[in-house]
C-alpha cells in the first residue's frame, strides 16, 4: 500500500542558491524563481509547508525585458491623499535607486496569495549589483540562462 509523503516544517532541508540575472528575461526568471521559493522542485513538495530553498538574485539592474515592455508597461500606485495617483514604467523602475524591486514584485505575483506566500518572500534575497552578504552559507550556483535558450537575451 502506497502512502503520500506529507513534509513536517522540522523535516524541511533548504538549500541556498545563486543566480545572475544578468541577461536573463524577467518573466522567465520570475516564474524559476517562483518554483524554486515554494519548492515545487522537489520530490517531497508538500503545499502547505515553506519547504523552498533560499534564494540569492544579483545584477537584478541588469536584467531584460523583452518587446515594448520598458517603456508600454506602466504600474500604477496611489499615495493617499486626493488625486494621488501615480505611474511609473518598468524603465523608471529599473534606472532608479531600487532595481531589485522589480523582481520582487514579479516573483512575489506568481506565489499563491496569503500567510506562507509572505513566509516564503522572507527566503528571496535580491541585489542589485554584483556583491552579496551570503557567501557564510555557501550557496549553489543556478545556470538559468543554460536551461533554455530563451531564457537570456544579449
Amino acid at each position: 500500500m502506497k502512502t503520500t509523503l506529507s513534509l513536517k516544517p522540522a523535516e524541511v532541508q533548504k538549500d541556498w542558491v545563486l543566480i545572475d540575472a544578468e541577461g536573463l528575461v524577467l518573466g522567465r526568471l520570475a516564474a524559476i524563481i517562483a518554483t524554486r521559493l515554494r519548492g515545487k522542485h522537489k520530490p517531497q513538495f508538500t503545499p502547505h509547508v515553506d519547504c523552498g530553498d533560499h534564494i540569492v538574485v544579483v545584477n537584478a539592474e541588469k536584467v531584460r525585458i523583452t518587446g515594448n515592455k520598458l517603456d508600454q508597461s506602466v504600474f500604477y500606485y496611489h499615495t493617499g491623499h486626493p488625486g494621488g495617483i501615480k505611474g511609473r514604467t518598468q524603465r523608471q523602475r529599473l534606472e532608479s535607486a531600487h532595481p531589485e524591486r522589480v523582481i520582487v514584485s514579479a516573483v512575489e505575483r506568481m506565489i499563491t496569495r496569503g500567510p506562507l506566500q509572505r513566509a516564503q518572500m522572507k527566503h528571496l534575497h535580491v541585489y542589485g549589483g554584483p556583491d552579496h552578504p551570503h557567501q557564510g552559507q555557501q550557496p549553489t550556483k543556478l545556470d538559468i540562462a543554460a536551461m533554455n535558450s530563451k531564457n537570456a537575451r544579449g
